[in-house]
């Protein structure tokens, strides 16, 4: 790979010549400016990202933390995040925490190294908070913040998409709502399980243990805690939901498939309601109604946040949240 003084030494000129030509720092003479430029070009030289983040103290690099790069959910935040950076002049570094505390901690450590501009962190752990602190890194938080966190956060209103879902389902005469959460010490969950069970309260309607499961946010455990449920109740069909809210829409597609090889029809005696509103809500069979978080918005508006902090870090914190809406398919209605 070139160097700058490779450069220097084709053009015949000093590397701070170099410098100045490729920085616009100084005025230099035509010639010495064509020279320069024909080295440049025929070594194919690139100056050195992290030579000009030394001297600028900013490096144009935006690092990003998700729980899992799988999940189409995280994935479509994601890109709204990229592409709002990246019309912004800032390339965006991902990394992959699954979930795991310890994991996540090694990545902010490698981005604080990598002296990125920005962080953007879904689903921060609570432990991780005073890392963040000691960083002094401008950073937004999107889905969580531990508590009492002065941090800006930009978020879903989650208990509001379990009052949409709730008030749809009774709408339709469902009055044996189950629900399949995510890991139980995982916020969004308990607060889009509370939306639902204090509207079915409102109305009459009671959520009992026996029809409330926890999965992992993945389709498999959709799956399995969808199955179990449904096959807990084949002995009394009476006492059966007639329908499941999932708290995101992997877990309702593996309800469906649940559904499916039990027999069940859906929407006629078993409705299925997720959450997220991913793309592929609408090319399963029969097509999913979803609570929708606008992904791509909700990324754009992420990305939005931490770079009005990058400019302005003393600006006043934000705290923003993205109104749910209910988009209804197949899975609940028949066509």
């Amino acid at each position: 790979m070139a160097t700058i003084k490779d450069v220097a030494r084709t053009a015949g000129v000093s590397y701070t010549t170099v410098s100045h030509v490729l920085n616009q720092t100084r005025p230099v003479s035509a010639d010495a400016r064509a020279r320069v430029l024909a080295a440049v070009e025929s070594m194919a030289y690139v100056p050195s990202a992290l030579a000009r983040s030394l001297k600028s103290k900013a490096t144009g690099s935006i690092g990003l933390i998700i729980p899992n790069n799988t999940n189409p959910y995280f994935s479509e935040v994601a890109r709204g995040i990229e592409d709002s950076c990246y019309a912004a002049g800032y390339s965006v570094i991902l990394c992959n925490s699954d979930d795991d505390p310890a994991k996540q901690r090694d990545y902010l450590n490698v981005l604080l190294t990598k002296r990125c501009d920005g962080l953007i962190v879904a689903t921060l752990a609570q432990t991780d908070g005073e890392l963040l602190r000691k960083m002094k890194v401008p950073t937004v938080l999107l889905d969580r913040a531990p508590k009492d966190m002065a941090i800006d956060l930009v978020a879903v209103d989650n208990a509001a998409g379990g009052v949409l879902a709730a008030r749809h389902l009774l709408g339709l005469g469902r009055r044996r709502i189950a629900c399949i959460g995510g890991p139980q010490d995982i916020a969004i969950s308990r607060e889009r399980i509370g939306g639902l069970r204090q509207t079915l309260l409102a109305a009459g309607v009671e959520l009992p243990e026996a029809l409330l499961a926890y999965a992992d946010f993945t389709s498999a455990g959709g799956y399995l805690a969808a199955r179990g449920l449904l096959a807990h109740f084949a002995s009394q069909p009476s006492q059966a939901p007639d329908a499941i809210f999932c708290c995101n829409d992997l877990m309702a597609i593996g309800a469906l498939r649940a559904a499916a090889e039990l027999g069940i029809a859906v929407p006629q005696a078993l409705a299925v309601v997720g959450f997220d509103d991913i793309d592929l809500a609408q090319f399963v069979h029969p097509t999913l109604t979803s609570v929708a978080q606008n992904t791509r918005r909700l990324g754009q508006l992420t990305a939005e946040c931490l770079l009005q902090r990058i400019a302005t870090p003393d600006r006043p914190l934000q705290r923003l949240s993205i109104a749910p809406e209910l988009h209804v398919r197949g899975s609940t209605v028949a066509s």
